[in-house]
Order: structure tokens, then C-alpha cells, then sequence
């Protein structure tokens, strides 16, 4: 592991067995250790305080929820699985017969043997969730029903830090913060963020600045804009909502922003279609919908409508796990998340540069690649140590170099020149980089006439 960089599998640790919320303690404890990996400003807004067609609630905690059955034998504890009590569940005591019961417990027959999540953040319930096949097996009887929650006026809370860049464009990148001990749909996000943060901050130049937003979904963004929309909306140049970037599916999915959706795609969308046709087997692309998905809808909404994406790797309901006690650590893999990391930083980098233009620096004929460490063979991902041997991947990184040197008259941008030969952009990528540390191109904000 990088001295520099965060080992993701503790961290995954010490955050998994906290019962969070959108609102409470376990979502201040979750930012609390993250602090070690992000300088996090934690923004709090009171219960009732309006934001837009939204109230902010009251806080939500839970200490501790027990199921006896008749014969007094605990067969649900929430000291086991914090999934087994209803999330936002009032406090309950109580002595309640089988058939009661019933209405208050929460499974899934398809899945028998997983404890569902489930939640009632605005209407008061209270409330268990089991194994299907639990269930099944209750007796007949009176049980002693005891949830201890708490429900109260405070605060919602969100987290957010910046790395500045060489201008005051604005690229957001947020996952969000809010349910239990899920692994692929809830700590997948805010894992690959902090990589991105970290890989983002060792770049030795930034053109964009980086906001990153840790909120809790939906209410947490709806807050967010209410509260710091206005001052970010003319600066904000494209975003990334980070969900499920673990699993194991081998691409990383982009859904393109409601500008997209409505004609008027913005310059990420169309980077993140060109990725997904020219990287293909990194990349892919799926339509803007309203409906399902994360906090992209709230962004995209129509009375906000930002060119925010949303990236995936093994998708929210496309997997039997999702929302279910078998969303593990093991689901979800460590290394999983750290290629989605990687896959979105090189995107990020693309962005960075998809719409300059690249013009060579050298007046008169080829320069001397030679003497500058490129010829004959290039080593990826482009280092200053050269092999004698003319290797295939060195035969095609440097047919790839002297293509983009030909076509860098001043025109063209990098994604023209990956179309123009049909290369991967993330294959140029660090051609382009190399040349350009060594002088030889020069990125321009308009084209040469």
C-alpha cells in the first residue's frame, strides 16, 4: 500500500458495523473517522429548517432492539445486525401476539435467507426485518417486543472538502452516507471517493477544483442545494454521483446527466460516451431516468438541472443482494472498488483535457525522440526508462505517440485524435501526458486557424 493513500480494507471495517441514518450519531461517528483521510467541513442544518418542497427531520438513534420468542429465547438483536430493527423506527414495548406481530416484520420470500434493509423515515412505524425463513418458523404466542430508539429535534449533517485547481470551475464528486452495514450499496461510494481525493490531490496540477460532498441520499442533497446551490450553480462544470462501485462486474457504468437526457448533453456526458465506445471494456453508458437511481435526480432536477452523472459497477437492483443483509464485504471486494477508483481517476484526467487542443511545439520535422527518452520503445504507462527491445506494446504506444504528434497541428483535441485512429483514450492519455511534461505539445483553449 501507498504510504500516501488510505488502506481501504480497515477503514471499510470500522465503518461497516455503525448503524447510520439520514439523520443522528452513526452518520457524525462515519464522518468522524473519515476525517482521518479527508479534511471534511461537517455542515449541520436544524430539524425543521425548510429546504425547498422538503423538512429537514429530526434525528434518528437506535441503542438497541430485542425480539424474544414465547418461550423468552432472543431470536432478533440488533447488537447482532443492526439491519434487524425497522431504520427510523419509533420505540416500542410491548407484549404482542403472533398474528399482530405479523404487520410489523419485514422479509423477502425470493430471498429467504437474507435480512432485508428497510426504512420509514417519514411516517412513524415501528418495526423488525428478518430472514424470509425466520420468519416461516415464528410460533404461536405472545412476544416482548422492545425497541429502544430515539427520535428528537437536532440537526442533518453533511460533509464536504475542496481541492482548489488553477481555476474556479467546479467538478462535484459525492456519494452518499446513510444506511447500515451494507457493503456494494453503501461503502463502496465514499471508499472510491476518498481514493479520488487522494489520487486527485497528488496530480502536480489541477485545472478544476474538486468538491467533494458526503451527504445522506436524497434528503442530504435536497439540503445541500437548498443550503449552497446558489453559490456553486454558475461554477459548476460536471459531477460524478459515486454508487456500487464494487462487485463484480468488470466495467465501470456511467448514467449521463438530465442535460443528456433532454438534448443538450454537457462536455462530461459526451466524454463518458466516448469513453464508452472507444474503452469499451472500462467504460459503458446507460440513459438519464428519473426514476431509481441516487441523488443524480436530485441534481438533475428540472429547477436545478447540473450536469451531474451518476458512475456504478455492479448496479443498485441489478444484483439479488442489493438491500440485504448479503451485501457484504465480500459482495463488494476491496479490489473492486480500487479499479472503479482508478477507471473514474483516469476519466477525471480525460476531462481535464477533452477539450483543449493539441499543438506541437516543434517548427520544423519530427523532434528527436531519442534524446528524450521516447524512441525506440515506450514502456507504459510512458516512463523515462526505455527498453532495447522493440516489444509489441512499445511497437503500439509509439505508433500511437507519432500519430498524435501528426494530427497536433493546432485543430484537434485528444478526443478527436482517438476517433481519428480509432485509439482507446485511455491509452493516449498518458502519451499526451508524457508529451507534454517533456515540451513537446502545448494544450490550447481554442483551435489554431
Amino acid at each position: 500500500m501507498d504510504a500516501a493513500l488510505t488502506d481501504l480494507e480497515p477503514l471499510f471495517d470500522e465503518l461497516f458495523p455503525i448503524c447510520r441514518s439520514i439523520t443522528g450519531p452513526g452518520i457524525r461517528s462515519s464522518f468522524d473517522i473519515l476525517k482521518r483521510s479527508l479534511p471534511l467541513q461537517v455542515v449541520e442544518v436544524p430539524t425543521g429548517t425548510k429546504v425547498f418542497d422538503w423538512t429537514v427531520p429530526p434525528e434518528w438513534s437506535l441503542t438497541r432492539a430485542t425480539l424474544p420468542d414465547p418461550d423468552g429465547e432472543v431470536i432478533l438483536d440488533t447488537d447482532d445486525s443492526n439491519l434487524h430493527v425497522l431504520n427510523f423506527s419509533i420505540p416500542f414495548e410491548g407484549e404482542v401476539e403472533l398474528d399482530a406481530l405479523q404487520a410489523h416484520i419485514h422479509s423477502i420470500p425470493e430471498i429467504d435467507d437474507a435480512v432485508p434493509y428497510v426504512t420509514s423515515y417519514y411516517q412513524r412505524r415501528w418495526g423488525f426485518c428478518m430472514a424470509h425463513r425466520q420468519r416461516l418458523a415464528l410460533k404461536q404466542g405472545t412476544y416482548k417486543v422492545s425497541i429502544d430508539t430515539t427520535i428528537r429535534e437536532g440537526s442533518l449533517a453533511y460533509a464536504k472538502c475542496d481541492l482548489p485547481g488553477e481555476t474556479e470551475d467546479v467538478v462535484l464528486i459525492t456519494s452518499y452516507l446513510c444506511h447500515p452495514s451494507l457493503a456494494n450499496n453503501e461503502l463502496s461510494g465514499p471508499l472510491g471517493l476518498v481514493r479520488l481525493y487522494e489520487r486527485l490531490k497528488a496530480m502536480p496540477k489541477r485545472r478544476y477544483t474538486y468538491r467533494f460532498l458526503l451527504i445522506p441520499e436524497t434528503i442530504g442533497s435536497i439540503t445541500f442545494l437548498a443550503n449552497e446551490g446558489k453559490d456553486l450553480e454558475d461554477r459548476i462544470v460536471g459531477g460524478i454521483v459515486l454508487t456500487c462501485l464494487g462487485g463484480s462486474n468488470t466495467k465501470v457504468s456511467f448514467k449521463a446527466s438530465r442535460q443528456d437526457w433532454v438534448g443538450t448533453p454537457s462536455r462530461m456526458d459526451r466524454l463518458a460516451r466516448e469513453v464508452a465506445l472507444l474503452d469499451a471494456d472500462t467504460f459503458a453508458m446507460r440513459p438519464f431516468t428519473p426514476t431509481g437511481g441516487s441523488d443524480e435526480r436530485q441534481f438533475c432536477s428540472p429547477g436545478v438541472n447540473w450536469p451531474m452523472m451518476q458512475a456504478a459497477r455492479t448496479i443498485y437492483g441489478e444484483y439479488e443482494e442489493y438491500h440485504t443483509s448479503r451485501d457484504t464485504k465480500a459482495l463488494m471486494t476491496i479490489e473492486a472498488v480500487e479499479k472503479s477508483a482508478d477507471a473514474l481517476f483516469r476519466f477525471l484526467q480525460l476531462h481535464e483535457v477533452s477539450d483543449l487542443f493539441l499543438q506541437s511545439t516543434i517548427e520544423g520535422g519530427e523532434p528527436q525522440l531519442g534524446k528524450r527518452d521516447l524512441y525506440p520503445t515506450i514502456n507504459g504507462p510512458m516512463s523515462n526508462t526505455m527498453s532495447n527491445d522493440a516489444t509489441k506494446d512499445g511497437r503500439y504506444l509509439l505508433e500511437l505517440l507519432l500519430n498524435m504528434l501528426s494530427l497536433a497541428d493546432g485543430s484537434r483535441t485528444l478526443v478527436d485524435i482517438a476517433r481519428k485512429i480509432e485509439a482507446p483514450l485511455l491509452d493516449l492519455l498518458p502519451i499526451l501526458q508524457s508529451l507534454d511534461e517533456k515540451g513537446l505539445l502545448n494544450l490550447k483553449e481554442t483551435a489554431a486557424t
